[in-house]
């Protein structure tokens, strides 16, 4: 019973006044934790050690779920996938020296391709910091180049603020990875004082401006003058919630739309105004339109290198090249465009859809329609199991509502240039980076977000192997995440430039030695099958889709199976290589 109302009934006058108590003192991994709450989070991925125990400690009396995984690049992998399917900021918790850095390639995984992680760090005791102390490492430096901001912080009292801070920082403007390192003796400091709320410093990430109005109405000029209108959208489609925008102003304007490979689902792939992903291994016909547009619309991208080919070569009879991005760094850092809209994606597509004339564009699309018959996208039959039947098998069990979360290689692009669909978030894969690895752990974090749809991981043996010990987290968490392994028994996309690129030469690119991939999946207590020919495809993927619990499918693909089109390195957009008769 609380001391106050036992005094309050002590017939003592002199004891009848309130008394005064002391609030509990909490240490700063409670301050954590609570902090964490009031940002909603409600999962992290982890593993403990030395430098994060008073964390620990305390977590099993938070609310917070935690999943325990085999690497910390993993939980960087799996806070990316739940970010990436939930919208939400996701967590991920490491002690200090190599749990730390473990975390780095996951950082700039999601760093790169804007999405808001938060990684949380254990660290030395603070009067230990520089005396290269026992797993000690300069986490705030080796993070720098692939985080919006980094945090150290010395004073439990300065938590919940910073907290609240990183969380603004990862999630406004363009979002991105944060971490915030906690010495060890911070997370067990008491503070008595209740800690004041104090308000989130913007620093430099006010909201973005609204377009300018001039910039606005010298877009629409340049859209209503144009006969060869192109909409190229990226991941900022999505970020921004905009692909409503991006439909009624491609549809308004006749303008067809090609996307980026992290903009895959930001436009229905059905629409007849759908280009399918532009680029180095971009469809055919996109590059195409591309290269005869006139007027080139770039929304929420990048223009990398892997979009543009040879960069000079870009677009070469596009009067007009208008780009939008809420990050000003991007605009004219490859491609130098006349209009540059530095603002929020969804505020620009709706002031361009609402002041743009309706018009059709008949000689266009009868050309781009051509473009997509004579280009269409082709794989040999040769009795072999070809990637693209496996994904049209896997297709055929996928819901509307499931993900796709695809791996780095060849399996990545025949992932993405055959997927069909009309939702941002529900196709993912590493695009700035392209980790190896990724996908794995990266489809546990969006299971871990949604057990209440399926999670196809497609990877290729090579990637696999690279996180594959998080087997043992989706089991122990029962994720039933369905991984399809495309596996050619090399590392294939290495092995196809160096055939086309390199002079045929083939330098340690076989992969002779590999597990079997059924085997182990059983080995952890998942569901595995091995699958080499077409037939067995759809009863393997039922038998894998009805099991309750993580399932593995290990796909024999045709080894010398290839990406078409593929860019010549150096190439222009038009010079792709199709697929041979």
């Amino acid at each position: 019973m609380n001391p106050s109302i036992l005094a309050a009934t002590d017939p003592d006058p002199a004891a009848a006044r309130p008394a005064v108590v002391a609030a509990p003192a909490l240490c700063g991994a409670e301050l954590l934790l609570a902090a964490l709450v009031r940002e909603g989070v409600d999962t992290i991925f982890g593993i403990p050690g030395g430098a994060n125990l008073p964390i620990y400690q305390h977590l099993p009396a938070s609310p917070i779920r935690h999943v325990l995984v085999r690497h910390e690049q993993g939980a960087a992998h799996m806070a990316d996938g739940y970010a990436r399917t939930t919208g939400r900021v996701g967590v991920c918790l490491a002690t200090s020296g190599p749990g730390a850095l473990n975390l780095i390639t996951g950082l700039a995984t999601a760093h790169f391709d804007s999405v808001p992680i938060v990684a949380l760090t254990g660290q030395v005791a603070s009067g230990a910091i520089g005396t290269d102390a026992f797993q000690e490492s300069d986490v705030i430096g080796s993070s720098l180049s692939v985080t919006k901001h980094s945090y150290q912080v010395l004073d439990a009292r300065d938590l919940p603020g910073v907290v609240a801070e990183a969380f603004h920082v990862a999630r406004s403007g363009r979002p991105g990875a944060v971490l915030i390192d906690i010495p060890k003796d911070v997370q067990q400091q008491l503070v008595a004082d209740p800690v004041p709320e104090r308000p989130v410093r913007l620093r430099l990430l006010a909201r973005p401006p609204a377009p300018d109005p001039e910039l606005v109405a010298q877009a629409l000029a340049h859209l209503s003058a144009s006969e060869r209108p192109v909409i190229l959208a990226g991941r900022g489609v999505a970020i921004a919630g905009a692909q409503t925008a991006l439909r009624r102003l491609a549809e308004r304007c006749q303008a067809p739309v090609g996307w980026t490979l992290l903009g895959t689902g930001v436009f229905p792939s059905s629409h007849p105004l759908a280009l399918g992903m532009v680029g180095f291994m971009g469809t055919g016909y996109c590059n195409r339109a591309v290269t005869d547009a006139d007027c080139l619309v770039m929304v929420g991208m990048r223009a990398d290198d892997r979009v543009t080919c040879r960069v000079q070569d870009f677009a070469p009879r596009a009067e007009h090249i208008i780009h939008i991005n809420i990050d000003p760094a991007e605009l004219g850092k490859t491609v130098m465009a006349d209009c540059q809209i530095a603002a929020d994606a969804r505020q620009t597509l709706e002031a361009l859809a609402d002041g743009v004339q309706p018009r059709r564009r008949v000689e266009w699309q009868a050309q781009v329609d051509g473009w997509r018959a004579a280009h269409p996208l082709r794989y040999p039959h040769n009795g072999q199991l070809q990637p693209q039947e496996v994904l049209a098998a896997m297709a055929a069990h996928r819901g509307p509502d499931d993900v796709t979360v695809a791996d780095v290689g060849l399996n990545q692009i025949w992932a993405a240039v055959n997927w069909s669909g009309d939702t941002p978030g529900h196709f993912i894969n590493s695009g700035g980076q392209g980790t190896m690895g990724f996908a794995f752990p990266a489809a546990l974090g969006a299971q871990a977000a949604d057990r209440g749809r399926q999670v196809f991981c497609v990877t290729g043996e090579g990637g696999f192997v690279m996180t594959m010990q998080e087997l043992a987290t989706a089991v122990e968490q029962r994720l039933p995440v369905r991984v399809v392994i495309l596996n050619n028994r090399s590392l294939g996309m290495v092995r196809q430039f160096q055939d086309s690129f390199y002079g045929g030469v083939r330098s340690e690119v076989d992969l002779h030695v590999t597990p079997d991939f059924a085997m182990l999946a059983q080995a952890y207590g998942a569901f595995g099958r091995r699958v080499d020919r077409a037939e067995d495809l759809d009863a393997a993927l039922a038998a894998a889709c009805a099991h309750d619990g993580p399932a593995l499918l290990d796909c024999w693909i045709d080894p010398e199976a290839n990406v078409y089109p593929i860019v010549p390195l150096g190439g222009s957009l038009a010079e792709f290589t199709e697929c041979p008769e």
